[in-house]
């Protein structure tokens, strides 16, 4: 185990590289994602969270995962179109959701650009994969993604939820390393956005946001682009 820890220590890996890695992880981790749902009620209430969120229209999902949130979407949506970048858990998803109203797309969403725009653009447990250094580019392809008056909406863990990370190195504030059931260990992105700091980041780069703790352990956003009212 030790050359392996060896092999994790950070050296400034560059965002493509730790982000190749980040795929690598959920690819393999699709067969035990779902685990974290079913072994945490908070987890599964959240779920109940869509019900109150402005979710309407043609709605795109990014980075969908095994599917958990895609069925409360097409239960709100006249459409769902459900990206995500490992057709592992695609394959999964696509067994949960067979609602006829839901399309899944294998897209990495780093390099995806849309065709068309959506009433709503909604993503969980993913703003937190995403770098520091890549979230202007990433809003910017939410922006592209959104009809005049669309809203983004995100759900997330709180800041409290990062006593259950092993962060790489304490320089590495935005760098985890998870473990799979075989072992093995791979190193992610995961950033802790707190409510505060993150509306006034989204600010920054051109967004009105309303962003709340829910649960104590949790964040959920509602985000419209300012000057996109149409």
């Amino acid at each position: 185990m030790a050359g392996e820890d060896e092999a994790l220590v950070d050296h400034g890996l560059p965002d493509d590289a730790l982000l190749a890695e980040q795929q690598a992880y959920y690819r393999a981790r699709a067969p035990e994602y779902d685990q974290g749902y079913a072994e945490r009620e908070d987890l599964r209430n959240l779920l109940a969270v869509t019900d109150e969120l402005p979710i309407t229209g043609d709605v795109l999902e990014l980075a969908c995962g095994t599917g958990q949130w895609t069925a409360a979407l097409a239960a709100r949506a006249h459409s769902v179109t459900a990206l995500d970048a490992a057709a592992e858990t695609l394959d999964i998803a696509c067994a949960r959701v067979t609602s006829p109203n839901v399309l899944f797309t294998q897209a990495d969403v780093f390099t995806w650009h849309p065709s068309r725009r959506y009433d709503t653009v909604f993503f969980a447990f993913w703003l937190s994969h995403v770098p520091p250094s890549r979230l202007p580019a990433f809003w910017n392809t939410v922006r592209e993604a959104l009809a005049p008056q669309g809203k983004a909406i995100f759900i997330d863990e709180g800041p409290s939820e990062a006593w259950r990370e092993e962060f790489l190195a304490p320089q590495s504030a935005s760098t985890v390393v998870r473990q799979l059931d075989d072992g093995s260990r791979h190193r992610i992105v995961k950033v802790f956005h707190d409510p505060e700091t993150l509306t006034g980041d989204l600010a920054g780069l051109g967004w009105s946001a309303d962003v709340r703790l829910v649960g104590g352990s949790f964040i959920v956003g509602v985000a419209e682009a300012v000057g996109e009212r149409g």
